[in-house]
């Protein structure tokens, strides 16, 4: 979404006149703390404004050398990107209808003679002020509506196409063992059942997760006294025996201890060290480093050789929205570096990527993480 076009963003006005003296007149009487003021010196300023900027009314001084109000007007209607701008004309000309109809007839909603009564140009002004923000906050709500609904069909594709593979094995697997098998046969079909439930139970988990960060307000946490450092090693170590043909390289400096969830930081080391090993070169190493430096914050990177797509790298933490599955490789739902972020907002903290020599993923968080739903080793509980 573009800064100007947040809902809580000011509204922005356009005021084009040749004469100094009554832009600043003007800009005076309509600037507020809601309502930024653009000014333009000619007619070419201000169709450079005005498709630069999202403008909630123009403003335009009929009378102006080389290309006067009227034109102004012509070349603004016939933009896609402004024709929709409302025009109110001013002029210290004579009152003539002929003046009033052309005006009306270029796509101006109002017409104002000088000198202007104060309140009554700023009475007018508002109403459009006031009609712009409501068609931000329509838009912005058909926006987050529209990705609801995009959300909710990838749930039903979840639940009707991903989770229906490790379902298909476990039916599969017991139809099997209806049958009458030899023990090693058994055992070969025990470990698919257990492989395929562990492959949903992780799904279901990530759905849940996501339900949580966006329906129950974020994702809850249990923190407490923790170093980060013995936490990390563990899931490092864990990796290096899932796989000894890898190479994983870990560093450590300064103080990493701090108040955070551990199964949570956990499950973001899992995540971004498991990405770093599926997405990395098999002869280069996968790179851990954690840095308790900073006095108020610990610092934590994964990276690996590889990039990732710049049309790619925007949308990365969205859910369901990871980099392009590839033949042969489990990707999940595409919910792992979503449900990342979350986690790490959680913890007041903030995730970032690069892709220039190698992929990097830079956490930080605080040495003490937003007040959690409950502190485990027997702290207080407080509500997250």
């Amino acid at each position: 979404m573009r800064a100007d076009t947040a809902p809580a963003a000011k509204v922005k006005c356009l005021l084009v006149d040749d004469v100094q003296e009554n832009l600043v007149a003007l800009a005076a009487l309509l600037r507020s703390d809601d309502v930024e003021v653009l000014v333009a010196r000619s007619g070419l300023e201000a169709l450079e404004l005005l498709l630069a900027h999202d403008v909630a009314l123009a403003l335009l001084d009929v009378q102006m050398p080389e290309m006067d109000g009227f034109e102004l007007a012509e070349l603004i209607r016939g933009s896609e990107r402004t024709r929709h701008v409302p025009l109110i004309f001013v002029t210290a000309g004579a009152r003539d209808q002929y003046r009033l109809f052309k005006g009306y007839e270029t796509g101006a909603v109002d017409f104002l003679y000088k000198p202007i009564d104060p309140h009554i140009l700023r009475n007018k002004c508002e109403v459009f002020f006031e009609l712009h923000r409501q068609k931000r906050a329509l838009a912005h709500e058909l926006r987050a509506k529209t990705e609801t609904l995009r959300l909710n069909e990838m749930f039903m594709a979840v639940l009707g196409h991903d989770l229906r593979s490790p379902l298909s094995a476990i039916l599969s697997s017991g139809y099997l063992l209806q049958r009458g098998q030899d023990p090693q046969t058994v055992q070969k079909i025990a470990a698919r059942v257990v492989g395929s439930g562990q492959r949903m139970s992780r799904m279901i988990e990530d759905l849940l997760d996501v339900a949580r960060a966006r329906l129950a307000g974020g994702i809850t946490l249990r923190c407490g006294p923790l170093d980060l450092g013995a936490l990390i090693q563990r899931v490092v170590q864990e990796h290096q025996a899932a796989y000894p043909q890898r190479r994983i390289e870990y560093s450590q400096r300064g103080d990493v201890h701090g108040e955070w969830d551990p199964d949570r930081l956990a499950q973001v080391a899992t995540n971004l060290i498991g990405n770093a090993l599926q997405h990395g070169r098999p002869d280069d190493p996968v790179g851990v480093a954690l840095d308790g430096g900073a006095a108020e914050e610990v610092r934590f990177s994964v990276s690996n050789s590889g990039h990732i797509p710049a049309e790619v790298l925007p949308c990365i933490f969205d859910p369901f929205r990871g980099a392009r599955r590839e033949p042969g490789r489990d990707q999940g739902l595409g919910l792992g570096l979503y449900i990342v972020r979350q986690i790490v907002e959680a913890h007041r903290g903030s995730i970032d990527v690069t892709s220039d020599a190698r992929v990097v993923f830079d956490v930080r968080v605080p040495r003490r993480a937003a007040p959690c739903e409950h502190e485990v080793d027997g702290g207080p509980s407080t509500v997250f």
